[in-house]
């Protein structure tokens, strides 16, 4: 995978993850999968949607995992 995409879960970052954070890490994925650093015009509302897709999922999936017995999220 992408390493400049960082974990955002404790231990690794010592609060809750940002939006901004999971942002960034969405890009990155985006970036990675797409092979585009920046997408054309013609792209960019896709791309976009994709960021904004993964972004959602991230959180979702940050707000569910249970790390060291105690449930994160709400």
């Amino acid at each position: 995978m992408c390493r400049s995409i960082k974990t955002l879960r404790p231990p690794a970052i010592p609060e809750e993850a940002t939006e901004d954070e999971i942002r960034a890490a969405a890009l990155q994925y985006v970036r990675k999968v797409s092979g585009f650093r920046a997408p054309a015009a013609h792209n960019r509302e896709v791309f976009e949607r994709a960021v904004d897709a993964v972004a959602v999922a991230t959180a979702e999936l940050l707000g569910g995992i249970e790390v060291r017995g105690g449930r994160r999220g709400a």
